[in-house]
């Protein structure tokens, strides 16, 4: 993608430009962002998903007059489960729609001048006249695309964020709008993180949420230091604690200073590695979500042949790279010279020709070739 080219996307500013106004700074409303937008999916064939069980569905319905006025139900959801569609004030949300619809996946693409390690996925709202999830706001940044009928779009900079007691979704108490929006098809608003939002559908409307990753510090510290304890025998070894020199104590429940010296000593050595925390990092960053699996035993002997043929990954998988490692749905794999670059072609554009696929080397042509018996990417 050419960062500098401007996008109706984007309201005719180029990703560059959009970065640095916009992005996790100030939202941008852009009429007609996919001019002539239709669905992707129609009515029927969105609650047929949200009968699915692989798809992580939500039900929320407004309850005027009644407390606590608002009802949460998780999916999935037959469509005789779901209210008629004359009855107003209510949502169904699809989570990862993107995982499992093509089409969905290519506009989700679109979005990729921010890094792929921030992107999360796209879900879709259906609501009938009036539905909406109320006042809130989410921590991490949005891009909420109409992709049917209209919904009114209420959005300020909130500072009082004390939310409504006894309501199972997190709902402002005290919402105090500044800007007020209706978006039609095609049109789309980007809201960064902590910006307090309500929409509310009018009529009958769909909407296409394009959300991103934002993981925090405790976060991270958790899953990177429990992989690098788990390469810690590798890294450190089995030495024992040893103390010759321990002398008699009068207090025996007070743990020694050599005991935290060794320990801080083990801690410090398994850290030395200076790969290990980008190993770490990418590993987690590339896992699959818990609903995520690949069905390898569908496959066919045409569809991890690749012999004379180009590659496409999944939609379902995850790639990255750094200066050292190729990181693919959990797994990190050394990579240097040809072979890197051609991985991290295929990582970028998702796609790698025929062509370059016969420029690999055997061991990575092996590996790939694993990849596509674990249904992780495919011939073409």
């Amino acid at each position: 993608m050419d960062v500098t080219q401007a996008l109706p996307l984007l309201g005719g500013i180029s990703p560059q430009l959009f970065m640095k106004r916009h992005w996790q700074k100030k939202p941008l409303l852009v009429r007609q962002a996919v001019p002539n937008f239709k669905p992707l999916l129609s009515r029927t064939e969105l609650f047929e998903l949200a009968a699915n069980e692989d798809v992580q569905t939500r039900m929320v319905m407004q309850q005027p007059g009644q407390q606590p006025g608002w009802q949460f139900k998780p999916g999935p959801f037959q469509r005789k489960a779901l209210p008629p569609l004359k009855t107003p004030g209510w949502t169904i949300l699809l989570q990862g729609v993107d995982l499992h619809v093509e089409s969905v996946h290519q506009l989700m693409n679109q979005f990729r001048f921010v890094p792929d390690v921030r992107l999360d996925d796209l879900m879709i709202s259906f609501a009938t006249d009036g539905g909406g999830v109320g006042p809130h706001f989410d921590s991490y940044d949005v891009f909420l695309l109409q992709a049917f009928g209209c919904r009114r779009w209420r959005i300020g900079r909130q500072k009082d964020l004390s939310l409504q007691p006894d309501v199972p979704l997190k709902i402002l108490s005290n919402f105090v709008p500044e800007e007020e929006f209706l978006l039609e098809p095609g049109d789309m608003l980007y809201l960064p993180p902590g910006y307090a939002h309500d929409g509310i559908a009018q009529g009958e409307c769909m909407t296409y949420s394009i959300g991103f990753r934002i993981p925090n510090k405790a976060e991270l510290v958790r899953e990177l230091l429990q992989r690098v304890a788990d390469d810690a025998e590798d890294q450190v070894g089995a030495a024992l604690y040893k103390d010759p020199n321990q002398v008699a104590v009068e207090q025996p429940a007070q743990i020694p200073l050599q005991m935290l010296e060794f320990a801080k000593n083990a801690v410090q050595t398994a850290l030395q590695d200076p790969h290990a925390l980008a190993r770490g990092l990418g590993e987690y960053m590339t896992e699959p979500k818990p609903n995520v699996w690949f069905d390898s035993a569908d496959l066919t002997e045409s569809d991890t042949d690749l012999k004379g043929r180009g590659l496409r990954l999944d939609r379902r998988s995850k790639m990255l790279f750094d200066d050292d490692h190729i990181f693919i749905n959990g797994e990190s794999f050394i990579a240097s010279g040809k072979d890197a670059a051609l991985m991290r072609c295929l990582a970028n554009q998702r796609v790698l020709s025929s062509k370059e696929t016969a420029r690999l080397s055997a061991r990575a042509f092996a590996l790939v070739q694993g990849w596509a018996q674990a249904g992780w990417l495919h011939g073409f």
